[in-house]
């Protein structure tokens, strides 16, 4: 299943999720120290709609953004 927009091309972006433990400085401690860093994927927000194409109707995959913005005649 592709988790690609249809209209834009919008996909599954990569990042970390940062692990920090302690307290602080400008609370009274030592200061945050980074204990893990793990791979993350950030997903689009993807709606599946149908919409008309000529005298038919087809089901696209597209984001909540471009949903937002775009002139599309759904069916």
């Amino acid at each position: 299943m592709s988790r690609v927009c249809d209209m834009c091309g919008k996909g599954p972006m990569t990042g970390n999720r940062i692990v920090r433990h302690g307290l602080a400085k400008y609370k009274g401690g030592i200061g945050l120290h980074t204990t893990g860093i793990t791979q993350r994927r950030f997903l689009p927000n993807l709606r599946n709609i149908r919409i008309k194409d000529g005298p038919n109707s087809r089901q696209i995959k597209i984001c909540a953004s471009c949903l937002k913005s775009a002139d599309i005649v759904k069916a």
